[in-house]
């Protein structure tokens, strides 16, 4: 998928209403609040040698670098979310609200703008070794998510 292809599926989540209760489709997880969907991902490196996970990691870290520049362009410098906390709550057993709990276990951190009343995060992570990278947007609304930029209009 190209820049511009997820450019557009971001815009469609940004303006996509949120639902009353949680809803799946093959791409999109969608709340109350939030949505996430998943802009590319990986296959599985159950039998992968370091050098094909190394090159793997270094293509979606690239396309994540080319996103961010792109939405930066539109929307300022993004801040950096570290999901790492909410992890560590999920981790011990800790509540911790939508869609936080899904997220932290797919990206370890998005980088993130608020615009016009909603939030937009992306990120890229990997659960192990042998489990396939996700290039994931998230768009949610309000503060779901503290730490991003004041709103953009």
């Amino acid at each position: 998928m190209t820049i511009d292809k997820h450019l557009t599926v971001i815009d469609r989540l940004w303006l996509r209403e949120f639902p009353a209760v949680p809803d799946r489709s093959a791409m999109v997880e969608s709340g109350p609040g939030y949505h996430i969907a998943g802009l590319r991902v990986s296959g599985e490196f159950w039998d992968a040698d370091a050098a094909e996970v190394a090159e793997a990691e270094e293509d979606f870290a690239a396309e994540l670098t080319a996103l961010v520049q792109a939405l930066s362009l539109r929307w300022g410098a993004p801040e950096t979310v570290d999901l790492g906390v909410h992890l560590e709550r999920t981790a011990r057993g800790l509540p911790v609200r939508p869609p936080l709990d899904t997220l932290c276990g797919y990206v370890p951190r998005m980088h993130g703008w608020r615009v016009r009343g909603r939030w937009i995060g992306v990120g890229v992570g990997q659960g192990a070794r042998e489990l396939p990278f996700q290039l994931l947007v998230a768009v949610g609304e309000g503060a779901a998510v503290q730490g991003l930029p004041t709103d953009v209009p």
